[in-house]
């Protein structure tokens, strides 16, 4: 995570090069940026850390903390 409001995840390309799918989260909306041009191939730990991202995103986004919903953790 680079900021409390934007997460980087792993993942490749169809080349199996690395790359980068971004969310942010901000003024009641999850933007979800992904490699130009390029799908994403994404391992099965890739998935559950975009599932958490877009979980504390939308979290974010809607006005309620993560930290509210996690019960402080």
């Amino acid at each position: 995570m680079s900021s409390r409001n934007e997460w980087h995840i792993s993942c490749k390309d169809m080349s199996g090069r690395k790359r980068d799918l971004q969310v942010i989260a901000g003024a009641g909306q999850v933007v979800v940026v992904t490699p130009p041009g390029e799908a994403a191939v994404l391992s099965p730990l890739d998935v559950g850390r975009l599932r958490a991202a877009l979980r504390d995103a939308v979290m974010i986004a809607s006005g309620t903390s993560p930290q509210e919903i996690n019960g402080g953790y």
